[in-house]
């Protein structure tokens, strides 16, 4: 641990550790696999980065997000840390050569998607490596009973077998004890491996729960009440957008996100928000794994999360600084309805699944018997236009034909602009002569970017205008000619989710959704949704304690900040009031002595006996001749 403390104040400027993260340190470099459950801000990437430093050879990052995972590269590179990133939106030639400077080069932290561990380049890669330990973060994904299960996540226990002696760190800020479970069978923990587990308590935060149909006037009070940063989350994009608009025109500075902005717009916004340009961030869930603002002190979902594992994830973006913030839930009369209609568009009738099946491979022009393996870019939106059909009915299909094991869509991808030249050397020479114009970006490609005569090389407008001292808005345009002028081969930046058919196309009849993937997950989105009601509806109960018994915690502590607990102790506060007035009141006729209070005060006759002996005790009463209560003159 003293090393792993040096590692940690060189790096990170830290003195010491948090919670269990020591613990987790300890426990993986001593060889256990370890399944670590830390809430949302508890310091996961610590717990792996700092023992991959001291460990020999590469950590093996599997994480779900290409965007969180770029961001971790780029944080950890900053601070001069070794660490490279393999995605399905790189080219096979970069990936060729991330892949070879792990293997000879001093690289520590190797981050990749799930769906890279499917790939012979991969695997023949990975026996060539060091690897020092295996990480899966988001490690709930490879659970079927997890709230967001996901497929590809079940081939990384194929790791264990090509690497059988290195230990496994399974992260997760939300896991049931059902979830934890099946983490550690479908990873194939050893029979020592550690489930170490923090808190799931987070005193600082208030839950609150704002029964109303007027959401507006509920989110214009909380934030008018309550200062700083803070985020709205919303189920629709287009709600999203509307949220921000009418925050605005209230004079509260807001901006929005979701996965439908351009890759440009959606990073333009969060700049806004973490630099404090803009107060307010209405946002799809989309927005906030791996965003470290500290001082968020409000989070408010204006409808109900699908789950409390989201909800919990989410509320707790709120109050990382360890300052009071709030977590406040805005509970319409019309949710009810909204939970049930989330439920029958999660689950299309099966002949609808099947419809979509067939109507994907037409889409891609494939043939009954053909199109195993195959991998395209697929426009939701040209697809749903074509076809006639709605966007999430589509999306929620192709994710039971996912678990289904018949096809894998990956997120949205930001695909970079590739090129490649289709005329020769000589053929191009000419280009040059007779358009000057064009000469000098034509010199510059060249010089920048190598196998561009053999295959489509990603490049990057910003970086060429840069090296050229054109205009980015200029190179595009030149690029646009030279494709023009066929002396090019251009595809232009854009953002499509990959989709791959695993499988060679089945005719209709054969096409099958096991009964656990579509009826059993079915119940299971109503039996969370049903949990999510209950913690929204319950009066009586402190809504932290029912967070932590929902995720196993054995002895739940009451948080006293959260509405239910505020309200109780007014009762109590009221209630108390309400006794005292009574006794004072006997007490003034100057008759009665404690026992005959003590009964003609109606309720608990403990606490009444406790009450007028603290009042007595304070003054407020006093016991004259024979006894009697009095009030002192």
């Amino acid at each position: 641990m003293d090393k792993a403390l040096e590692i940690l104040k060189r790096y990170w400027g830290y003195d010491s550790f948090r919670s269990i993260q020591p613990d987790v340190i300890t426990g993986i470099m001593s060889g256990h696999d370890t399944l670590a459950l830390m809430p949302t801000g508890g310091g996961k990437s610590i717990t792996f980065q700092v023992p991959a430093l001291l460990m020999d050879g590469i950590a093996i990052v599997v994480t779900p997000l290409i965007s969180l995972m770029k961001d971790q590269v780029d944080a950890l590179r900053k601070r001069h840390i070794m660490a490279q990133a393999v995605h399905s939106g790189m080219s096979a030639d970069e990936i060729d050569r991330v892949l070879d400077n792990c293997v000879y080069g001093d690289y520590k932290l190797l981050y990749l998607s799930p769906e890279r561990l499917d790939t012979d380049i991969f695997k023949a890669r990975f026996e060539k490596m060091n690897v020092s330990m295996i990480v899966v973060d988001e490690a709930h994904c490879i659970s079927q009973w997890g709230y967001d299960f996901r497929p590809a996540y079940l081939k990384i226990a194929r790791l264990r077998q090509w690497a059988p002696g290195v230990p496994v760190l399974a992260l997760t800020a939300t896991a049931t004890e059902q979830v934890c479970d099946d983490i550690m069978k479908s990873l194939r923990f050893n029979a020592d491996g550690l489930r170490l587990s923090m808190s799931f308590a987070r005193p600082n935060i208030s839950y609150v729960v704002r029964q109303s149909d007027d959401k507006d006037g509920e989110m214009l009070r909380i934030l008018n009440a309550v200062g700083g940063s803070a985020i709205v989350y919303c189920r629709r994009r287009k709600e999203c957008e509307d949220v921000a608009q009418r925050l605005n025109e209230h004079g509260i500075k807001a901006q929005f996100y979701h996965g439908g902005l351009d890759y440009r717009l959606r990073g333009a916004h969060q700049e806004a928000w973490l630099t404090g340009q803009v107060r307010v961030m209405a946002a799809t869930n989309a927005f906030g794994m791996g965003i470290d603002k500290s001082d968020v002190r409000v989070v408010i979902h204006y409808e109900m999360a699908d789950s409390l594992e989201a909800y919990y994830q989410e509320a707790g973006r709120a109050g990382r600084d360890g300052k009071r913030s709030y977590a406040v839930l805005l509970r319409g009369s019309a949710d009810k309805q909204a939970g049930d209609k989330r439920i029958t568009a999660e689950f299309p009738p099966i002949e609808t699944i099947k419809d979509i099946y067939e109507e994907v491979h037409n889409y891609f022009g494939i043939a009954t018997g053909d199109g195993r393996m195959t991998t395209r870019q697929f426009d939701i939106f040209d697809f749903c236009k074509r076809f006639n059909r709605y966007s999430l009915t589509v999306l929620s299909s192709l994710r039971i034909l996912q678990l289904a094991g018949y096809l894998i869509l990956t997120e949205e991808l930001d695909n970079p602009t590739r090129i490649m030249f289709v005329v020769s050397r000589e053929d191009l020479y000419n280009v040059q002569i007779t358009n000057s114009e064009l000469e000098s970006l034509i010199r510059i490609l060249l010089r920048l970017y190598t196998g561009v005569f053999s295959s489509l090389v990603p490049i990057n407008e910003e970086f060429i205008a840069h090296a050229s001292g054109y205009t980015v808005p200029f190179v595009s345009e030149a690029l646009l000619r030279l494709s023009r002028l066929r002396v090019i081969r251009y595809i232009p930046r854009n953002r499509s989710p990959l989709l791959t058919l695993c499988e060679e196309r089945l005719p209709r009849m054969n096409i099958h959704i096991p009964n656990h993937i579509y009826h059993g997950r079915m119940q299971q989105m109503m039996s969370r949704l049903s949990a999510m009601t209950e913690y929204t509806d319950r009066t009586d109960r402190c809504r932290s304690v029912m967070l932590q018994s929902y995720f196993g915690e054995k002895e739940p502590q009451e948080c006293g900040c959260c509405d239910v607990c505020l309200a109780r102790k007014k009762n109590k506060s009221d209630s108390q009031a309400d006794t005292e007035a009574r006794i004072m009141a006997l007490a003034k006729q100057g008759i009665y002595d404690p026992r005959q209070i003590i009964t003609l005060v109606k309720g608990d006759k403990e606490r009444i006996t406790e009450i007028l002996r603290r009042m007595i005790g304070q003054g407020r009463l006093s016991t004259g001749k024979e006894g009697i209560v009095t009030v002192p003159d």
